[in-house]
């Protein structure tokens, strides 16, 4: 079904048009009739499937019609689980009010609190926040919701993995007048159905796709290894590839930081992505990843969670999550909007349980690939077999020619981009 088929308000229209959208997704066409009923929804999709225009789509029309106005109070309140995923959603909702007056504040943590409460007290129409920021100003009063038509949790599992069931009942407890409550999960977890029976009343339940389904176009590979060999291997193949924009995800911020550093020692520039980084540090992070500045971008699973760089390519579990729902959410980072992606999973003995987990989870038997020099057998017991200290003085020669090869390319992709900056700068003194 296309845009044009469905009634949008003139303005509405023309920002989906302008953001290239044609036709709906199954999300957005389900999310946007059942919140047009004026039902409480409760939906799981996962991410890259259009969810962010599922709900603020209907939302922004409802406030259109209804003419709201800036200074009449807030209308809409969207709680995000994170930063990054907070300005995302913010972005999306400024581009699809473009042609309005309608107008969206950000309001989240480890920034300032003054500059926040100034927008708040000048007025807008949307507030996308974060859940603990939020809860801050509504208690010093520089919120108020006693004119909200809306309240949206997006992403609520991993809200709720993070600990913010408790500000998200004190929020909701606050809200007197009716409202629409949209809560938007990747999973239906038994946390999230139990939230659900708490805020939701009688809710449109909307599923486009099982919580243990992975999305149809990313490729995914086991590639056996042996623990001390995975930075070897994990150097290999984005060298001897030429990958660029790799998200690898390590299992803790102590490994992502070690790793990261290996990596560059190898030659392979790679940034930082996790919760003990600023906020500065990881937009930072995140820029020089996406401009190309960096290969490689080394992340825990919740500093990742919302980050959207809509042309990733390659996902690397360089260590298996605890949670096997966690594996879904990694890789749903590529093969967002029917593009294609590939996720990787260095998996060594140690591991084995939990990929057992995630096969059972997703239903299917992911594809092993032995690379030439690291053949392993994934048996605990054949580990020791298999790490002779012939087997360790060749594959430490092979390692050192990797180093050496990514180094010079390093070395060239630097070497080009001064001279490209060069140029430019000979350019604009000669004018």
């Amino acid at each position: 079904m296309s845009f044009d088929a469905i009634g949008l308000p003139e303005p509405l229209l023309q920002a989906v048009k302008s953001a290239g959208y044609k036709n709906l997704t199954p999300i957005q066409q389900k999310g946007i009739s059942a919140i047009r009923s004026g039902q409480d929804v409760l939906a799981s999709a996962q991410t890259g499937t259009g969810k962010t225009a599922a709900f603020s789509i209907p939302i922004i029309e409802s406030l259109i019609k209804s003419g709201a106005s800036r200074g009449s109070g807030v209308k809409a309140l969207i709680l995000a689980p994170t930063r990054e995923l907070a300005k995302q959603v913010k972005e999306n909702i400024e581009q699809y009010c473009q042609f309005t007056q309608l107008t969206t504040t950000l309001v989240y943590g480890g920034v300032g609190n003054s500059e926040q409460q100034k927008r708040l007290e000048q007025g807008c129409d949307i507030v996308v926040a974060t859940p603990g920021r939020v809860l801050e100003h509504i208690q010093n009063r520089s919120l108020r919701l006693n004119q909200l038509k809306f309240v949206v949790l997006d992403e609520a599992d991993r809200m709720l993995d993070m600990g913010f069931l408790k500000p998200i009942e004190e929020i909701l407890s606050g809200i007197k007048q009716p409202h629409q409550t949209l809560l938007f999960s990747a999973t239906f977890s038994n946390k999230v159905k139990n939230l659900a029976k708490q805020i939701l009343q009688n809710p449109r339940i909307i599923e486009t796709a099982r919580q243990n389904a992975t999305a149809k176009k990313v490729r995914q590979f086991v590639y056996p290894v042996q623990e001390s060999r995975k930075r070897e291997m994990l150097s290999e193949l984005i060298g001897r590839n030429n990958w660029h924009q790799v998200m690898v995800f390590a299992g803790t911020r102590d490994s992502a930081n070690e790793l990261a550093k290996e990596l560059k020692l190898d030659g392979i520039k790679a940034v930082l992505c996790h919760g003990e980084k600023s906020q500065g540090a990881r937009n930072k992070a995140l820029q020089e990843f996406t401009e190309g500045k960096a290969r490689v971008m080394v992340a825990t699973d919740v500093a990742a969670r919302g980050i959207d760089i809509p042309d990733l390519e390659y996902v690397v579990n360089y260590h298996l999550p605890f949670l096997a729902e966690d594996y879904v959410h990694r890789i749903g980072r590529t093969g967002r909007a029917g593009k294609s992606g590939t996720a990787i999973s260095l998996v060594s003995p140690k591991d084995h349980r939990f990929l057992g987990d995630i096969e059972a989870l997703i239903e299917q038997k992911i594809e092993r690939v032995a690379l030439p020099g690291y053949e392993f057998d994934l048996n605990p017991e054949l580990e020791k077999q298999q790490a002779t200290k012939e087997k360790k003085a060749v594959a430490k020669n092979r390692y050192q020619q990797i180093r050496d090869k990514n180094r010079s390319l390093e070395k060239k992709r630097a070497g080009s981009a001064n001279k490209g900056k060069a140029k430019r700068k000979s350019r604009h003194s000669s004018r």
